[in-house]
């Protein structure tokens, strides 16, 4: 006979791992107990040698589904004499245990959820051990029911047999409920769903925040949305229960779809999709997402079709998540509230991906840890950049990226930074003695970290892009980097954001870069790329077709910073070739360029990487000669590819190059880029676990910070 400890760390909380340990114990005639404390869960058990050696082979192999064990420690202890196995009241010791992200809903609740002889049948908050709302109830560790937000709820007595019956899919569910114990909604489903066929908008209170509903076949209520919640044109989701009607998806799409996560998939829209076009005007994408709540599965059901469901918020602010905010803040533009007595403890917006990279890492991934390549010998608080905001906090050899914040350039949203900081940290047990940051004087993240007491280790914006895609892969470097972006603040003071870099994640070395073009007027110039297209044609001596620039000229001598950003090269593209002149959303110019040119085959124009006038001009040229807008449009994408690699060529060495910046969200530009690399023999990573875009630089300002401490 012999007695055994482990301690098991990881996601190994609310992902029904006691359970399955008590069942495995049992299953071996083993006595002991396995409870949660503050750091994973600790397991004793007792038997003969050959029982134990099949506990331990089964504890590592066959781990719930949801379970992720980064570490299982053993060592022998004193006998006791148990036969029995129990499951312990949880010691709350420690404080570092992983938290499980937030899970759809499983088949066998959804089964129970529409079967009239289930006791459960249509209750919103159906769930199990396998599936429902952990990251955002929970308020502390060990994860058990009193420290999340369904400790006001207390046990019926036929939910506390099914949580202690260990032969019961929700034996130790801890957010377990039903009709007669559990949360409730303000109005009924039905009631939610008549009010959206006869035209309403409706708030919906979901799991890490409100959402905005509304008809997504009606043009007239899609209108009325966008006005209320100002977003002129930024395409919106729409979830659905049938998405082959609304989109074509390839069969990563369809399974992005269909995974846990649950994320929002950008897909082709189907030409005869029964979907407003104002839902994502002037764009063949179409964000689409199943329902991953019992509360949605109800609503569509109840519906009968698709429905517009975007964050709670006016555009670029946080997720409203607690319910005098969101009344608040939403009542002007939702008629009505379908809420919940639910608390959310953490905001958390849904998560928005295509096949190729992530755009939006947040429901359904965080709070899972991403790889350190290099361990942070302290913890580690990186505070990200403006837009897109996220932050990072790291320790030992992992790095946990927070939800999408959104852009950080108000009160409210810099509220919700600190807010979300504060719970991250608590949740991780962790006090931050290192502070990375973004070099721009002007960040509310910047200034804020600049004000912490702790060690302050600065990260220029497109190291940190390299960084993030280097540490995603396992990896330090040396590599060349392409990074391509609209705005950056540089060493040298100016605003980067079209660079080659060869780099670690220690340090870096420019080695090329777009030439620096004024911005008449500033933030103006981005929000109106035709000023930058005006002033490379001033600059190139060729007429300027714009009559307003006889009025903004004078701005290259009072307010005209300069940036080598390639946002901005294909802003000016984009205007000279008539697709927009100005913009309502960040990135709106280059991705309707994009679309201009689709698919047309086009060879690259002979260009040295750098001289974005030139380019510009050229496009300019071509047009005015009566070239076709998609053919110019694809040859100058082919173009920028093309010289890209030349410069690579040109450095010669490391052979790996990574790609990232917010640029590489444009599909056409990453494939030709990574198709002309490879062919150079290049090895090429791109990104895959975090965004390409702003919202991955808190990652990697937390992998230089680690390097360098």
């Amino acid at each position: 006979m012999e007695r055994r400890a482990f301690v098991v760390k990881g996601i190994v909380q609310g992902v029904g791992f006691r359970p399955f340990v008590y069942r495995i114990a049992r299953k071996h005639e083993l006595g002991g107990f396995v409870l949660n404390d503050g750091e994973g869960v600790v397991i004793e058990v007792e038997g003969n040698g050959p029982a134990l050696e099949r506990f331990e082979s089964a504890l590592r192999e066959e781990a719930p589904p949801l379970a992720q064990i980064d570490s299982v420690e053993t060592r022998g202890v004193e006998l006791r004499g148990e036969t029995e196995f129990r499951i312990h009241v949880s010691q709350p010791r420690g404080g570092t245990a992983l938290i499980p992200a937030d899970v759809a809903t499983c088949d066998d609740c959804l089964r129970e959820l529409f079967d009239p002889d289930d006791r459960r049948y249509r209750y919103p908050f159906i769930n199990c051990t396998q599936c429902g709302p952990r990251f955002t109830i929970v308020t502390g560790v060990p994860y058990d029911r009193p420290l999340t937000t369904m400790a006001g709820f207390p046990l019926c007595v036929d939910c506390q047999r099914e949580y202690q019956d260990p032969d019961d899919r929700r034996f130790h569910a801890e957010p377990i409920a039903c009709p007669v114990c559990g949360p409730q909604v303000t109005i009924s489903i039905e009631d939610a769903a008549r009010l959206l066929r006869d035209g309403s908008i409706l708030a919906v209170k979901g799991l890490g925040g409100y959402h905005l509903a509304c008809d997504a076949a009606s043009e007239a209520t899609v209108a009325r949305l966008r006005a209320r919640k100002l977003r002129e044109d930024k395409p919106f989701a729409v979830l659905t229960s049938e998405p082959e009607l609304l989109v074509d998806p390839n069969a990563e799409e369809a399974a992005l779809l269909r995974s846990r996560e649950r994320p929002i998939v950008l897909a082709r829209r189907r030409a005869d999709a029964p979907v407003a076009f104002s839902v994502a005007p002037g764009t063949p994408w179409l964000g689409v997402m199943l329902p991953y709540t019992p509360l949605h599965h109800l609503l569509l059901d109840a519906f009968g079709g698709a429905l517009v469901l975007t964050s709670g918020n006016r555009s670029d602010e946080p997720i409203a998540h607690e319910d005098d905010e969101a009344r608040e803040r939403l009542g002007g533009i939702a008629d009505a509230f379908l809420a919940h007595d639910r608390p959310i403890h953490r905001r958390c917006e849904d998560s928005v991906v295509r096949a190729a990279y992530p755009i939006r890492r947040s429901r359904g991934y965080a709070p899972g840890a991403l790889p350190l390549p290099i361990r942070a010998a302290r913890p580690i608080v990186a505070a990200g950049a403006e837009l897109k905001s996220t932050f990072c906090v790291a320790r030992d050899a992992q790095a946990f990226l927070s939800p999408h914040l959104g852009d950080l350039d108000s009160e409210l949203a810099y509220r919700a930074f600190i807010t979300d900081l504060e719970l991250y940290l608590a949740m991780l047990g962790a006090e931050p003695e290192v502070i990375a940051h973004d070099l721009h004087p002007e960040y509310l993240a910047t200034k804020w970290a600049l004000e912490q007491d702790a060690e302050h280790v600065g990260v220029q914006h497109h190291h940190a892009h390299a960084a993030a895609c280097l540490a995603e892969h396992g990896e330090t470097g040396p590599a060349l980097a392409l990074v391509f972006d609209g705005t950056g603040y540089g060493t040298d003071g100016t605003l980067w954001g079209g660079e080659l870099l060869r780099c670690d994640l220690n340090s870096f070395e420019r080695l090329a870069h777009l030439e620096p073009i004024p911005l008449p007027g500033g933030e103006a110039a981005i929000r109106e790329p035709w000023r930058v297209a005006a002033a490379c044609l001033e600059r190139a001596g060729e007429p300027v077709p714009w009559e307003r620039w006889e009025v903004v000229r004078h701005a290259l001598k009072v307010n005209a910073p300069l940036s080598s950003g390639m946002g901005r090269l294909f802003d000016a593209v984009a205007a000279v070739l008539g697709v927009r002149d100005s913009v309502t959303y960040e990135g709106q110019a280059a991705i309707e360029l994009e679309q201009l040119a689709g698919e047309t085959a086009a060879d690259p124009w002979t260009w040295r990487f750098g001289d974005g006038t030139a380019l510009v001009t050229d496009c300019y040229l071509a047009l005015r000669a009566g070239g076709d807008r998609a053919e110019i449009a694809a040859a100058f994408h082919e173009t920028v590819a093309a010289a890209a690699a030349e410069a690579c060529a040109e450095a010669a060495s490391p052979p790996t190059i990574v790609l990232s910046g917010g640029s590489f969200q444009n599909l056409r530009l990453l494939s030709s880029t990574k198709r002309r690399l490879e062919r150079l023999g290049f090895r090429v990573l791109t990104h895959r676990l975090v965004p390409p875009n702003d919202g991955g630089i808190s990652y990697g300002q937390a992998a230089v910070a680690a390097s360098r401490v």
